[in-house]
């Protein structure tokens, strides 16, 4: 018999869909859209392994389904090809980063394309092509040239601020601005010079230039955002990172935080990464206060949600990055302090939020005087608060807050109750009260003596843009007297500059310092940071709706016709970076006309991990040899990781072996039964482990379509599994037996005109509606199980009737393209099957019109007869006792009764 030929097959069909742009998106704005698109990769230098392509496999699916039902499908791919990894080699190597990024981009397509997707890669795009970081440079010039009007509650141009300015000053603006903000008059802008008014706007426009606190990486010699450090030392590489002020771009994504908040209710996300979204944000309702310092005119300001606890505080901690640390400190505790401070500020934030039980800080020698009691009380610093979240102080009451409370226990201060069965105690005027009255009647005794106000205040800070680094968008700015202004349009792209190295100066600068005459044609110097590897990855989802306009970021006539994504898929991860920028990024061009929608991904789903099998073999100690697992417990043994891809079904290729391990080429190996068995272990995929499976080594061996059928089989999207090549002989198997559907016994291809059975018809039509179900609800696992039932059941009735086989391929077709081409080919048919149609449903093919019941007597199963679903009762007892097998069991007992349950069962009691 004729097999399968899964290399010629799919090599075939990838160059057909290629050729033929079968999978062009096209811009027909008649037709119904449906954008499914997949989180934009970074191509790194190790390729794809097997883990990778799994939530890739989901999308494609989905695309050819809904290609199949007539819907206009947008389904790109691109690279988010701006990063550390290459900039790190480059430092390394000399070698440009662009080359590496070349060269990893190549890979990555030529595994995407081996493993047969649906995408329209005329519209790739790439964060690092000029082409594409021009729109970056010029959406980062509308943010510069924004502000956040809080009357509208929208973003609008700063010209509509200088008029404000020039009418009556910002007395009347309500603007999200920085808080050292000075009000000024309309006669005062007027008669404020050039630089002055540029200064001004700087603290209200949304990208800003200003002193932060940021994670500096010496050995990188670049900033690193909060997600790129791990317990004070960098992801990468695993270098300290300390905490330190420099002037850096800064999004004034902190506007938004409502907005973004809100947003979430609409959207279609799994539930987690919209909490954490939540969290993140951090709306809190409180009250802001100011704590006047002893013996000084400075204030701390505080921001509590709990004013109601006022009378509790007993002392208050100050970050050790806040400014008022080195004001306030008394020369009795200035070197401590100082030591504190050193070591504080080189730990992560998330380090200090997360270790709740580790208690350090140090007095400052410095006291504030309570605004209610008006008695002294300790300024501590301790690293358990944050500059970055609040004012950078708490007021401490340690008899209602855990880590106030073990900062009180262990530095010996003193703890005063408050809340008792939620009324205060123990708080003069508000004593007796429940908690949200004496909120309320706190919040007025500040108004009332002007310390102090009602607000909403948000976890979320403004978010660090710029970074340095060589491997970046350069930021479209120039420099005169220290101040920042834009280039014109007509002079983007700013592209990168050729350096000698790509590492920072000597003194420090970013490594565009490097660049000769990094300057305008006017002899001003332009920004050295670049923007951070989220900046591109933020819009991306709206350039590939138009990739080739060279006009405009994205045509607006097309932005309004794909709208947005209606199917997202990616990791977890990028809950709080990636997802909060691009709806950050998002709202802001809506607010600006630019596009139609102010969400980005409308649904989203996380897809799980495959997770690598690793497999053990086991050396007896001091000789070079190996025992099979089911033996090892007989000799001390030292289990070693061995490469899984020279082990099949947990069986050792002792040659393969031989040759990985040159050093054990005359080893000696204790068997089972003939065979080396090694051990087996769920780890993360990793190199270290040999346990990394590359598609292209499955694809070899089984072909792409085994593979995407496989890796969708393994279980539900959304869960974590492992790896386990021990399971996909099956997968392959079932190809192999769809194909032989359509061949008779000598492998001709053998079809039959004709009606179809009636079986055949429902075991088609149940498949088409599992089909459709769990493709519109994302359960791939439970379809590829159906086709099994399916093509098992087909086989058995040894069905050839071309309208089933027809139908059969076109529902198996979006999740195993290349075998179902080439089968629709061979039916006589044109053209692609993703442009056949999906077949309709047809309830009344899996209609019941008989049921097969179990006959018992007594309760004991005789036989199983069938029955018309119409059947009278008297006809089904007549047949039942005439049956030779029940009469046997029956003999010449009397009957007592006999039970019939309709669809259920027959018993007869004797």
């Amino acid at each position: 018999m004729s097999e399968y030929q899964f290399r010629e097959t799919e090599k075939k069909w990838q160059a057909y869909w290629e050729k033929n742009q079968v999978f062009k998106a096209e811009d027909n704005f008649n037709k119904p859209k449906y954008y499914t698109l997949d989180m934009f990769p970074y191509p790194s230098g190790a390729g794809l392994h097997v883990g990778h392509p799994l939530g890739y496999i989901a999308s494609d699916i989905v695309a050819r389904y809904k290609k199949q039902q007539g819907f206009n499908v947008l389904h790109p791919m691109g690279f988010d090809s701006f990063g550390l990894p290459a900039e790190q080699y480059a430092i390394q190597t000399g070698q440009h980063p662009a080359i590496t990024t070349e060269q990893n981009i190549n890979r990555y397509i030529e595994q995407l394309k081996n493993i047969g997707f649906a995408y329209d890669w005329d519209r790739e795009v790439r964060t690092s092509d000029p082409s594409f970081y021009k729109w970056t440079q010029w959406i980062f010039m509308l943010l510069f040239n924004s502000w956040y009007d809080k009357v509208d509650d929208k973003a609008r141009h700063i010209l509509v601020l200088e008029e404000h300015f020039e009418k009556t000053g910002n007395q009347l603006v309500k603007a999200a601005c920085d808080e050292e903000v000075e009000p000024f008059t309309a006669e005062d802008w007027f008669n404020y010079s050039e630089e002055e008014k540029q200064k001004t706007l700087l603290k209200y426009r949304i990208a800003y230039l200003s002193e932060a606190v940021v994670n500096w990486c010496p050995a990188l010699g670049t900033v690193l955002s909060n997600d790129e450090v791990k317990d004070g030392y960098s992801e990468r590489g695993g270098h300290p990172v300390e905490r330190k002020k420099m002037m850096q771009w800064s999004m004034r994504i902190s506007a938004f935080a409502d907005r973004l908040l809100r947003g979430l209710e609409e959207l279609d996300w799994p539930e987690p990464v919209k909490e954490m979204q939540r969290n993140w944000i951090g709306k809190s309702v409180g009250a802001q206060l100011g704590f006047q310092l002893s013996k000084s005119e400075e204030k701390i300001e505080v921001f509590t949600t709990r004013i109601d606890t006022i009378y509790g505080v007993t002392f208050m901690v100050l970050a050790p990055e806040h400014e008022l640390v080195e004001k306030i400190t008394t020369s009795a505790q200035k070197e401590s302090v100082k030591d504190y401070v050193n070591i504080a500020k080189n730990r992560s934030e998330r380090e200090r939020m997360t270790e709740v039980k580790r208690v350090s800080g140090v007095f400052t020698g410095a006291y504030a005087i309570h605004p209610f009691t008006e008695e002294k009380i300790p300024v501590w610093i301790g690293d358990y608060v944050l500059a970055g979240y609040g004012t950078g102080a708490v007021m401490a009451v340690p008899s209602d807050d855990d880590r106030d409370k073990a900062f009180a226990e262990h530095f010996e201060l003193p703890i005063v109750e408050v809340v008792e069965n939620d009324k205060i105690i123990n708080s003069d005027f508000l004593s007796g009260l429940n908690i949200k009255d004496a909120q309320m009647k706190a919040i007025d005794f500040l108004k009332d003596k002007g310390i102090g106000y009602a607000k909403i205040n948000y976890r979320m800070r403004d978010a660090i843009f710029s970074r340095q680094r060589y491997w970046g968008e350069p930021v479209p700015v120039y420099f005169k007297n220290d101040i920042p202004y834009l280039l014109e349009e007509d002079q983007l792209p700013l592209k990168l500059p050729e350096v000698d190295k790509y590492l920072p100066t000597e003194d420090g600068e970013p490594p565009l310092a490097r660049a000769k005459n990094w300057k305008t044609e006017e002899g001003y110097n332009l920004e050295k940071s670049t923007m951070p590897g989220w900046a591109g990855s933020s819009w991306y989802m709206f350039r590939y709706m138009d990739a080739q306009n060279k006009d405009a970021f994205v045509d607006e006539e097309k932005q309004k016709y794909w709208e947005n994504v209606d199917l997202y898929i990616g990791g977890s991860e990028h809950a709080t970076g990636h997802l909060l920028y691009s709806r950050f990024w998002t709202k802001f061009l809506y607010d600006l006309g630019y596009i139609s929608v102010d969400e980005p991904f409308q649904k989203m789903i996380n897809q799980g991990m495959i997770q690598g099998r690793s497999n053990f073999v086991y050396r007896i100690e001091g000789q070079n040899k190996f025992v099979s697992h089911g033996l090892k417990d007989e000799y001390k043994t030292q289990s070693l990781h061995v490469d899984v891809n020279i082990v099949h079904n947990d069986t050792l290729d002792l040659e393969a072996f031989k040759r990985w391990r040159p050093e054990h080429a005359d080893a000696e190996f204790i068997l089972e039964d003939g065979k080396y068995i090694c051990g087996a272990e769920v780890e993360k995929m990793s190199k270290s482990k040999y346990n990394v499976v590359n598609p292209d080594d499955v694809i070899e061996k089984y072909g792409a379509d085994t593979l995407r059928l496989y890796e969708m089989f393994l279980g539900p999207l959304e869960q974590f599994k492992p790896w386990n090549t021990n399971g996909i002989d099956g997968t392959a198997k079932f190809l192999k037996k769809l194909w032989r559907l359509f061949h008779d016994a000598d492998g001709n291809f053998k079809v039959a005109e004709g009606e179809p059975e009636k079986q055949a018809l429902k075991a088609l039509h149940q498949a088409i509606q599992k089909a459709e179900y769990d493709i519109e609800y994302f359960s791939f696992n439970t379809s590829v199980s159906t086709f099994m039932i399916c093509v098992n059941t087909l086989t058995e009735l040894k069905c050839n009737n071309k309208t089933v086989l027809s139908d059969t391929v076109r529902i198996i077709a979006p999740y195993a393209p290349h075998i179902c081409e080439e089968l629709w080919s061979l039916l006589g048919n044109e053209g692609s099957i993703s442009e056949a149609g999906w077949p309709t449903f047809n309830p009344d093919f899996i209609k019941e019109d008989a049921h097969t019941y179990p006959v018992s007597v007594n309760g004991k199963h005789r036989d199983n007869m069938t029955f018309a679903l119409d059947a009278a009762k008297e006809d089904i007892e007549k047949a039942v006792l005439e049956n030779p097998k029940v009469q046997k069991w029956i003999e010449d007992k009397p009957i007592k009764k006999m039970i019939i349950v309709p669809k259920k069962i027959v018993n007869i009691v004797v």
